[in-house]
């Protein structure tokens, strides 16, 4: 029978096209995201700035005792470390380097033209790292010296000798360029070497340092000497890096991001390979049903059900080996392309690295494959099961779709969506995504397994209106649809799967951004706000900022993420048959924090006190949300452990409980609590509110006026916030909108596919109508009938898994059943899956119908 198979592909190329180009697109894509996954675990980075110290010292950013929770504020190490690095064993030379951030404020000499311009300072001894060569000039060594890099130097018109004013930690003084610079990475931004003791000065801690390079003797073995290395950092916060983890140090946020790679690539992937179940499915299932008759005169003259399966599944691994090996080119180019494009959106940085090998080729290979032959079993099961004597009788009429397998496993399917939905409806807002999207999966399965009944019903309820309104047409398109019910399912479930996904993600990423955009707009009472571009401002300019004409209440804001720290893992009791067990370790939580000074705060803010009183967060105090504080049980007066965004512990006494939108939750601590444990050091921005009737465009000016003592300070309004809040969901639209296009274009490829071969296997039935008087306009009409019950089916159903997927998660985001987003967005999906269903079917018809009945009288069913 194997051979029989390979020998009658020829005859069907039709179902080989068709299956080959779902196995293909699918394998594909399955295969770029297993190197996605495997480019997550490895998170190779190679550096850039420390591409020449072989072995580099930087701050372990990981909670401790846990890999998944990262700290998201660089956590330093002490200077003096240097010292004793440099005495280890097989240690030439180890530099301490430090980064802050520069704004230039202008240039006495040619004017303001580079004013604004966004610079990464370090000190120069760090220049080694690289290396950094000079190209021009010498190296800073005096106080008010510098070395910019020549990249900057030449887009902005600065040469040697020539004066700029830098704007650093909110303080701006005048600095003679000495030396022009060249070096690795992109210049963006642009790199400014200060001497090593101004730079110190710069960050505001010295005596600490973002990273040590140790450079070691030529032929040196790395093992050694990191060990050693190790046990003079100590216990400490610390991580010994060689390699292309040495990029970790450089971007700290590898880490972190690389554990997102894994969760992007397991989404797409997943996802991907869920598509590809019903889209092979649908294609060989409309594959075979075109081949009923054949498998039914097999049937009838002796062939065993064993037999046929083996055929099926023969000519099936032979198109599914061809296609996934074929994939195995384009794969790879996908998961570079991918990894391209989050790294260019700010999903991940830019500085991982793709690695991937032989295993996640291995495996989308091996997925598309099962799933290839799990498709094909089912359609062999079902053309084999019949017995001989009604094999042909049930060949001509193609509407056995009923078993009770396939009603036990769409129950399954069914259940899992409705858990999922009650899931969703009670989770968080912002983490509400998570659950939504398996479950719009899982109700598309369900409804896939029903489809041929639920398409009979829909068929039923639409038959009169197109009677009365299409008449011939209609009444034959309605016969059709009932005769052959599977092949009509068949036909229906990508329009489902494309329309039900496309509406499901659309509409899920703008309730999402909708509800994020609610509870900021819920929280802002501020009119203007503060910032510097040169990092941040001081704390001490709250006060004065308080105290300007026209200034009702300012307050500072300083976002970062902390945890609370879970309590101690109790012991197993003597005697007990736990003893002796390491008792489980409890995981911290995860808590916004935002600093702030009391004074004016709830004027700026929404933020009110469901207990205690917020005008006590002062020293080392927390307002809790009310939801962090009732699961950690804590109650007002008590002693908080947490971390801060730099791993510093602290216990925080808990003064206030503060109540907010699900999911959205924010820890309220002192301003002058948090700042120092941020990257900057400075407060980012102050946020004011007028004086009832004051002029905002008045006050804006008088507040701008304070750069004269605080150089690099802006104003802006209201509007500017909303903005900003509006590009931090970018990246997240972007990455919901790209899944989108892979995964619903994937799935438009199997409508088209779908409507092509389920029209242009009909060639029979077309000759037979033309035969007996019908013309090739009246063919067309009752095909524009069929395909817009094709099209209205599926349409219905993909509304339908839409629906289940999106009320539950409104609930969860903006407490309302009903989504938020453009009624455009529907009309546009309705419309393109119409569009698409009624074009590829009446052109496979026309294109079916271009001879004349005498010469289609040959014409092999």
């Amino acid at each position: 029978m194997i051979r029989l198979a390979l020998k009658t592909l020829r005859f069907h190329k039709g179902g080989f096209i068709a299956t080959f180009i779902a196995l293909f697109f699918g394998a594909a894509i399955v295969v770029g995201c297993g190197g996605l996954f495997e480019t997550g675990l490895h998170r190779a980075a190679p550096p850039e700035r420390l591409a020449a110290a072989q072995v580099v010292v930087t701050g372990d950013q990981r909670y401790p005792g846990t890999r998944r929770d990262m700290f998201p504020e660089r956590i330093r190490v002490d200077t003096a470390l240097v010292d004793r690095i440099k005495a280890v064993p097989g240690v030439t030379d180890a530099v301490a380097d430090v980064s802050f951030p520069a704004a230039v404020l202008g240039d006495k000499q040619a004017g303001a033209q580079q004013a604004g311009a966004q610079l990464t300072g370090h000190g120069w001894s760090s220049a080694k790292l690289a290396p950094y060569r000079v190209e021009q000039g010498k190296a800073p060594s005096a106080a008010g010296e510098i070395a910019l890099d020549a990249r900057f130097a030449a887009g902005n018109g600065v040469r040697v000798g020539q004066e700029l004013r830098l704007a650093l930690r909110g303080t701006a003084d005048s600095y003679r360029v000495t030396a022009l610079v060249s070096g690795p990475g992109s210049g963006d931004p642009a790199t400014v070497f200060l001497t090593d003791t101004e730079a110190a000065e710069a960050t505001g801690r010295p005596g600490q340092a973002d990273t040590i390079g140790v450079f070691t003797a030529p032929g040196t073995a790395l093992g050694p000497v990191e060990q050693a290395i190790e046990k003079e950092v100590g216990e400490g916060p610390a991580q010994v890096l060689s390699g292309d983890e040495r990029g970790w140090a450089e971007n700290p946020d590898v880490i972190a991001e690389g554990s997102k790679l894994v969760t992007l690539a397991s989404v797409f992937g997943g996802l991907s390979a869920a598509v590809t179940v019903f889209v092979v499915s649908s294609t060989v299932g409309l594959s075979l049903n075109q081949r009923q008759r054949e498998s039914a005169l097999l049937r009838a003259i002796g062939a065993t059900p064993a037999q046929l399966r083996r055929m099926v599944l023969g000519e099936t691994l032979f198109i599914a080996v061809f296609a996934t090996a074929l994939a195995c080119f384009p794969g790879p180019m996908i998961g570079r392309w991918l990894l391209d494009a989050f790294a260019g959106a700010g999903v991940v940085p830019e500085t991982i690295a793709f690695r991937a090998g032989f295993v996640p080729m291995a495996v989308g290979v091996a997925t598309a494959l099962l799933t290839a032959l799990g498709a094909a079993f089912l359609g062999a099961r079902a053309a084999t099961r019949t017995r001989p004597t009604e094999a042909l009788a049930e060949a001509s009429l193609q509407q056995r779709w009923f078993s009770k397998s396939r009603l036990v496993f769409a129950l399954l399917f069914l259940g899992g969506g409705t858990a999922l939905a009650l899931v969703t409806a009670n989770m968080a807002g912002p983490s509400a995504g998570s659950t939504a999207t398996p479950a719009a999966m899982l109700w598309t399965a369900g409804f896939g397994l029903l489809g041929p009944g639920l398409a009979k019903m829909i068929t039923a309820a639409l038959r009169g209106p197109l009677r009365a309104f299409t008449g011939l047409a209609g009444s034959l398109a309605s016969l059709n649809a009932k005769a052959r019910t599977s092949r009509f399912a068949g036909a229906v479930m990508p329009v489902m799967l494309a329309s039900g996904l496309a509406l499901a993600l659309i509409y899920l990423q703008t309730t999402q951004s909708s509800g994020g955009e609610r509870a900021f707009r819920e929280n802002l009472r501020a009119d203007l706000v503060v910032t510097s571009v040169s990092g941040g401002l001081p704390l001490d300019l709250v006060e004065t900022v308080a105290r300007q004409p026209g200034v009702e209440a300012a307050s500072a804001q300083v976002s970062t993420i902390g945890y609370i720290d879970p309590p101690a893992p109790k012991k197993p009791a003597p005697g007990s048959e736990d003893e002796g067990d390491e008792p489980d370790e409890p995981e911290p939580t995860e808590v916004p924090m935002q600093g702030v000074t009391p004074a004016g705060l709830d004027r700026t803010t929404a933020f009110r006190a469901a207990r205690g009183s917020l005008t006590e967060l002062t020293g080392d105090t927390v307002a809790l949300p009310t939801a962090f504080a009732e699961a950690s049980g804590h109650k007002l007066g008590d002693k908080v452990p947490m971390r801060l965004g730099d791993g510093t512990r602290v216990e925080l006494t808990l003064v206030a409980t503060v109540d907010g939108r699900r999911g959205y939750e924010t820890a309220l601590l002192p301003a002058a609590l948090l700042v120092p444990h941020t990257d900057s050091g400075l407060l980012p921005q102050i946020m004011v509110k007028a004086e009832p009737g004051a002029d905002q465009a008045e006050l804006a000016r008088t507040l701008s006026a304070l750069a004269t003592d605080h150089p690099g300070l802006r104003v802006a309004d209201r509007a500017a916030l909303a903005v900003v809040q509006a590009e931090a969901d970018e990246t997240q639209t972007w990455m919901s909108y790209l899944l989108l296009g892979m995964v619903v274009g994937y799935a438009t490829i199997a409508l088209v596919n779908t409507q092509v071969i389920s029209t242009t296997e009909r060639r029979r039935e077309f000759m037979l109508q033309r035969l007996i008087g019908s013309t090739r306009r009246q063919v067309m009409q009752m095909m524009t009938v069929e395909a817009f019950l094709v099209a209205a089916a599926g349409i219905v159903l993909g509304v339908l898994v839409a629906a289940l997927t999106l009320v539950p998660l409104s609930i969860s985001v903006l407490g309302s059943p009903v989504p938020d987003g453009s009624p455009w967005i529907f009309v546009g999906v309705v419309g393109a899956a119409l569009g698409l269903t009624l074009a590829t079917t009446l052109l496979s018809a026309r294109l079916v119908l271009r001879g004349k009945p005498g010469e289609m009288a040959g014409v092999r069913e």
